[in-house]
């Protein structure tokens, strides 16, 4: 891949797991990146650890916390006013089958993390990306969205809650989005584009809220954080990139390898589907793009 050098990309839970790993392959490419991480101290932390294996890499640390739309407001306005251009987007933070949790905005925990924050931050900086020639928005998904369809008539788990439902709902409404966002993206004659991501099953820091026995089986069957970040890369990155496309891993159902255009199933494209989640999220958000509501 040849340099990167003078464009600017975001990568939120860019301290650890995949996040790191992508950073770290930006910065390698003269990349200047901004690290959009709740825990501040941990992504300074990070940001000091690539500093002394590329002293020469543009990078800051800023804090969000993608489950508080206050948060992502806070973010999105400091960085319009340091920044003219976004070249890349990279919605990649989240949580993995965490115990029951609304936010301060009434959301379950896993959604407003993976999806709504992403949701809404990507509607906030999105003059900024199509005003920026060639940029695009990179939303990684799971392999786990097969776990669960949308639950409209109960998005937030209020008549009973499965951890894994409710993270496989929010891995599927980001693939989803990244289908919707292009349609939409194209609808308005926008340059910018919108690829889905996942980093087959990967040895990440996701996997703390399971139980204590099964953690030492991820070192014998998921392949390194590094390897995972190889499809997002790809996504970002390589020139022969449509919009709508979905990159994963090449090896047997997905799992690890490294990365190709891969298929989503008829749902994930449905356009009912997604304009339905596009509606319900401007509502949710209260952030309104590329549909003409307010």
């Amino acid at each position: 891949m040849p340099s990167q050098s003078g464009k600017v990309a975001i990568v939120t839970g860019a301290n650890s797991g995949i996040g790191y790993e992508t950073t770290l392959g930006l910065v390698k490419k003269g990349v200047e990146v901004i690290m959009a991480c709740r825990n501040l101290q941990n992504a300074e932390e990070a940001r000091l650890k690539i500093l002394k294996v590329h002293p020469e890499a543009q990078i800051k640390a800023r804090k969000i916390d993608l489950s508080s739309l206050k948060e992502v407001e806070k973010f999105a306005s400091q960085f319009r006013q340091q920044h003219h251009k976004l070249d890349l987007l990279i919605n990649n933070a989240g949580i993995m089958m965490s115990p029951y949790q609304v936010t301060e905005d009434g959301f379950e925990n896993q959604l407003a993390t993976n999806y709504i924050g992403h949701f809404a931050l990507t509607g906030l900086l999105l003059p900024l990306l199509t005003n920026t020639s060639g940029s695009r928005i990179v939303t990684l998904s799971s392999l786990s969205y097969k776990w669960a369809e949308i639950q409209f008539d109960d998005l937030h788990f209020r008549n009973g809650y499965s951890r894994r439902k409710a993270y496989g709902q929010s891995k599927r409404a980001c693939l989803v989005f990244a289908f919707e966002l292009q349609r939409r993206l194209s609808a308005a004659a926008k340059n910018t584009l919108s690829v889905a991501a996942h980093p087959g099953l990967s040895k990440t820091n996701l996997d703390k809220y399971f139980s204590p026995w099964i953690r030492p089986l991820g070192a014998l069957f998921l392949q390194s954080a590094k390897k995972g970040a190889l499809p997002v890369l790809y996504a970002a990155l390589e020139k022969n990139i449509a919009g709508g496309e979905f990159i994963g891993p090449d090896g047997f159902q997905q799992m690890r390898g490294y990365p190709i255009k891969v298929e989503a199933d008829a749902y994930s494209r449905d356009t009912r589907v997604g304009e339905r989640l596009w509606k319900v999220s401007e509502e949710m958000t209260r952030v309104y793009y590329l549909s003409g509501e307010k």
